[in-house]
């Protein structure tokens, strides 16, 4: 049986039939391959040149903003210890052993570091320590205890731009430590007293250089800071513990001196030659004097005339352990070495001021 097949008429346009379009409309132009192309490449250029605009503008932002969070200090890298010196300011820390480093360096070892240090390039690539005194010596303790140079030997710090005003680090220096309570008035005076011994500072009067470092301070204390300078420029060479004496105690030896003639003669010569002594020791001493107990010489030896004028001669010598900056003022010599000196036996820094004093008679 034969199946019957269906067929369907198929109406296919004319190869010449014109095409129709609605009313009002015309028909689009025909483009060729080459015209298309060029039109393709026309608008992935500008989709490019629209891209690289916006990241231009997102990555002069972020400049900004970098340069921005670098003079506020707030750019953090990992900096070697062997990178930061510390020359350009005098630190308001007691040169002597600080009995409550090793809390911090537990604390470290254990948690780490909160709080990054703060430092400021040099022309030289290295850094100038700005603040973290204390944290870069547990650092430098920690990684002399253990060896352990990759866990040790970089410390996380704050970059501050280069060029702030050396009053305002110290401002800055003197604020942040004024926080802290273990922080001795004799230290408070000494920062003072280098302050306008400092070549490049504006202020040679350490009581002047008071008002403008511990500007945050209550007049109170400001007078108190400048009762401990007398008493340290008078006696801090002869103290081993001066960052220990008590406020009333640094006062009363202040107004004793200015009411008895020798009486810091009187109390060098109760502790020369003393090297073992203790705190307890040194006090015990301070607080006979200071309460007229004393073996007071009256004409034994009169007290030095307070520095006057303001001239000073400043250089530089250049030393295996850098450079030496020396000041010489009226009544004081200092030279500024970034060497720990209290590592050095007591009888060879004697010889050596010793010689020194004997070359420049």
């Amino acid at each position: 049986m034969t199946r019957k097949r269906r067929i369907f008429d198929i109406d296919m346009p004319e190869e010449d039939a014109p095409e129709t379009f609605p009313a009002g409309k015309t028909a689009p132009a025909r483009r060729g391959p080459m015209a298309a192309a060029i039109t393709e490449t026309a608008e992935s250029t500008r989709h490019r040149a629209e891209l690289e605009a916006d990241i231009r503008a997102e990555n002069d932002a972020l400049a900004q903003e970098h340069v921005r969070l670098k003079k506020a200090g707030l750019i953090t890298d990992l900096i070697d210890l062997d990178d930061i010196v510390t020359e350009k300011l005098v630190r308001d820390r007691n040169p002597g052993v600080d009995p409550e480093l090793g809390e911090l360096v537990a604390s470290i070892r254990d948690l780490g570091l909160s709080n990054p240090i703060q430092v400021e390039p040099r022309e030289d690539g290295r850094y100038e320590l700005i603040q973290g005194w204390r944290r870069l010596s547990a650092y430098k303790q920690l990684l002399a205890e253990t060896g352990d140079r990759d866990a040790w030997g970089q410390i996380p710090a704050g970059i501050a731009a280069r060029g702030e005003a050396l009053e305002a680090l110290y401002r800055r220096m003197v604020d942040e430590n004024l926080v802290r309570k273990d922080i001795s008035f004799a230290e408070m005076a000494q920062l003072a007293l280098h302050y306008a011994m400092d070549p490049l500072t504006g202020e040679n009067d350490p009581e002047k250089a008071v008002a403008l470092l511990f500007r945050s301070a209550g007049y109170q204390k400001r007078s108190y800071i400048r009762s401990f300078i007398k008493l340290v420029e008078v006696l801090g060479a002869d103290l081993d513990y001066p960052h220990e004496i008590p406020r009333a105690l640094g006062l009363s030896l202040v107004a004793r001196m200015e009411e008895v003639d020798g009486l810091p003669a009187a109390i060098r010569a109760e502790l020369a030659g003393w090297d073992n002594r203790s705190v307890k020791d040194e006090l015990d001493v301070l607080r006979r004097f200071a309460g007229g107990a004393g073996p007071v010489k009256p004409k034994a030896e009169p007290l030095a005339p307070a520095p006057t004028g303001k001239a000073k001669t400043t250089f530089q010598v250049q030393r295996p352990q850098g450079m030496a900056k020396c000041t010489a003022a009226n009544g004081r010599l200092e030279i500024r070495l970034d060497r720990d000196f209290s590592a050095i036996d007591r009888r060879k820094l004697e010889a050596a001021v010793r010689n020194l004093l004997q070359q420049i008679d």
